[in-house]
């Protein structure tokens, strides 16, 4: 399994606010932990990303490195929110055998 490029499509969904996108890409118990939010289960998961959604304009994911060891991409991302902030951020996405994300912590830096 190409967990680089499903980790592409992950951050492509999250760019377009596809929230019915990512609910497909996630388990049940999905969690979410940056530098503002921690989330469990795929329901506030889902709610955390529509309230940062519903707070911007606009906002893109650039991943510029990945990393894959096992079943964990790390990715290196700018990401540019309604055109004008531009945060450097670290993801680390767990997948489960099946390809579904276990897990997103992310880290502003």
């Amino acid at each position: 399994m190409d967990l680089k490029s499903l980790s592409l499509e992950y951050f492509e969904t999250f760019s377009r606010k596809d929230l019915d996108g990512l609910a497909l890409m996630f388990t049940g118990d999905v969690t979410l932990r940056d530098w503002e939010i921690s989330a469990t289960g795929i329901d506030e998961v889902l709610a955390a990303n529509k309230k940062i959604f519903d707070s911007v304009d606009y906002i893109h994911v650039m991943p510029l490195h990945l990393y894959r060891d096992t079943n964990t991409v790390v990715a290196e991302l700018s990401i540019v929110v309604s055109g004008a902030v531009h945060l450097s951020v670290v993801d680390v996405i767990k997948f489960n055998d099946a390809g579904k994300i276990i897990s997103i912590r992310a880290y502003k830096g």
